[in-house]
């Protein structure tokens, strides 16, 4: 099952950074916080990614076309006019990395619908490429698949400015909007599953994902909460960026399950 990585955003809130990289390749700790997204998948078995790229996309290329070169201990020989390289061990992750260039100003969801033959008619994760999680991604999946809806999103109680549910006893999202500073409800944080219907929601490169198609798919009663009370946690600017970094040092990153 694949996943798909929204990584083509500005991210003009943490500009003293992103004027340089895109924001999912800030580091947190010594690397970018979307690798550590992908390990979180990762960890659960789900190893084939799509990633969404836009603002300067040629980095994030870049980085993965170097990424098993600087995993591994490598003996470069150019003794007797050869030109040899040898591969003595390789720490690099056994992924499948797509990355994909779906233009500089394209909006969530049309972001989304630009990778639709990479998906396939098949269901898939999406998600941010500037958030971590602990929640549990095939126990996520599995909620999914229990309900039998074209959509399912993760949902966290925090105060931050994202989009505000209304969640039914059922798990059902009765709407979906963008928050005001007087509310204290479940917030949408990403790690999605989706059905390959959602494209259906999804017209042009200015579609939104987080309004019209969520709205709508809230409004026909196709859109599902996963509501997860552990860890979460947005990369929006340096402070919070440097109290991922401090989780890590101090060996208290809650979305970090595998092993050095």
């Amino acid at each position: 099952m694949k996943t798909v990585l929204l990584a083509g955003g500005f991210g003009s809130r943490i500009s003293e950074e992103s004027q340089f990289k895109p924001k999912p390749m800030i580091d947190i700790g010594n690397m970018p916080i979307l690798w550590h997204i992908m390990k979180e998948y990762a960890w659960y078995g789900h190893t084939d990614f799509i990633i969404c790229a836009g603002y300067k996309q040629h980095y994030i290329k870049q980085w993965f076309a170097d990424y098993f070169l600087r995993s591994s201990d490598v003996t470069f020989d150019y003794r007797g006019g050869k030109n040899e390289m040898v591969i003595h061990e390789s720490h690099a992750e056994p992924w499948r990395v797509t990355v994909v260039d779906t233009g500089l100003n394209t909006m969530t969801g049309g972001r989304i619908r630009r990778i639709r033959k990479y998906v396939g008619n098949e269901p898939f994760f999406m998600t941010y490429g500037d958030g971590v999680c602990d929640v549990d991604i095939n126990k996520l999946l599995e909620f999914h698949r229990q309900h039998g809806k074209i959509a399912t999103l993760t949902a966290v109680l925090q105060d931050q400015s994202k989009g505000v549910l209304d969640i039914g006893g059922d798990n059902a999202v009765k709407s979906f909007r963008e928050k005001k500073q007087s509310d204290g409800a479940p917030i949408n944080a990403g790690y999605m599953v989706f059905q390959p219907e959602i494209f259906d929601y999804l017209e042009g490169d200015s579609t939104v994902l987080e309004r019209d198609p969520l709205e709508r798919l809230a409004d026909e009663g196709q859109l599902m909460s996963y509501m997860h009370r552990g860890f979460w946690q947005c990369m929006d600017n340096v402070r919070e960026k440097e109290m991922l970094e401090k989780l890590l040092a101090n060996d208290k990153a809650p979305w970090k399950k595998w092993e050095d």
